[in-house]
């Protein structure tokens, strides 16, 4: 669907986009990552045709977003960060002049505008202007029109920023309703939300790609050595006893509880599941397990060592994945 080559954006001696390369494949929800300044706003404008690119080639669907704009751009729906609303009109005067704008054919517009306002649950403020609406209803409306023209791809940047909790929720709803028949690139502070929507995470650091790969394999690949936790209601003698016999444990650290329980952390050889063994080792001993747990690096955890400075080069999956 998108391939991005050798991208790279200057503003005089900055370099905020650095011989970037990525592919986007149709159908899932990609989600691009990226401390403030990383690029990720200027590769997305980039993408869409609202900067153009010191050096490098953005093809969509084949098509050339500089030297053939219009027919790339007719593949793009694009939320920039502060949507682009004309807030003396109403919503429907909005989405109308906005079908206008994409060329939809005029016997279209009205179904195509009652479908967007449907799937963004416009409806009831269909006739209000666009000023006097919330923060929630502004977005839904920038969404609205992103999505008129139905193009095969969406880009969304930050469409969940300044909404309250109930609002983050719907929007995040919305997106997987789009994801069944769009590909959808959606760009977030919030790794939370990234973690639970998106299919594919790329993470961007002084415009460079550090990371590309699921939310799955990430935490995998970067966890590195495995550690599990147990908690015990039991004296730290009887648990190191029990532990002692596993051969494939490396390392263990033991916290007290003030519930007059013991937790281990235990680092395990290699990428060894231990989980059983422990299980059966304690239940041998008669020894229940309160807890028994496999410790993975948060998305968080992975976000921060990725985007540190000296970091970027520690894991790197480039295009093999895409």
């Amino acid at each position: 669907m998108i391939e991005v080559k050798n991208l790279t954006k200057r503003y005089g001696r900055h370099l905020a986009v650095d011989h970037l390369n990525f592919t986007v494949k149709k159908g899932q929800i990609y989600g691009f990552l990226g401390p403030n300044g990383a690029g990720k706003s200027t590769t997305m404008n980039i993408m869409t045709g609202y900067l153009g690119a010191t050096e490098g080639q953005v093809l969509i669907n084949g098509h050339d977003i500089l030297k053939e704009p219009e027919e790339a751009k007719r593949c793009i729906g694009y939320l920039p960060e502060m949507p682009p609303l004309y807030t003396e009109m109403t919503v429907m005067e909005y989405l109308r002049f906005a079908a206008e704008l994409k060329k939809i054919p005029k016997k279209e517009r009205e179904a195509q505008i009652g479908a967007v306002m449907k799937l963004t649950k416009l409806q009831p403020v269909k006739d209000r202007l666009i000023n006097n609406l919330s923060k929630g209803y502004k977005q839904r409306v920038g969404l609205a029109q992103a999505i008129l023209g139905f193009p095969e791809i969406i880009i969304l940047d930050e469409p969940t920023v300044g909404l309250d909790p109930k609002q983050i929720i719907e929007i995040r709803e919305l997106i997987r309703k789009l994801a069944k028949n769009h590909t959808v690139i959606l760009s977030s502070h919030i790794l939370a939300e990234v973690r639970e929507v998106c299919d594919y995470i790329l993470i961007i650091a002084n415009g460079h790609l550090v990371a590309s790969d699921t939310p799955e394999n990430l935490e995998n690949l970067m966890s590195g050595t495995n550690h599990v936790e147990i908690e015990a209601k039991e004296t730290e003698e009887a648990v190191k006893r029990i532990l002692n016999k596993i051969p494939e444990i490396r390392k263990i650290k033991y916290k007290k509880t003030d519930h007059q329980t013991l937790i281990a952390e235990i680092e395990v050889k290699g990428q060894i599941d231990i989980r059983e063994k422990l299980f059966f080792a304690f239940a041998g001993e008669k020894l229940p397990l309160l807890t028994l747990k496999l410790n993975k690096s948060s998305l968080e955890e992975i976000f921060l060592e990725l985007t540190q400075e000296g970091n970027s080069s520690k894991f790197k999956k480039g295009d093999k994945r895409q």
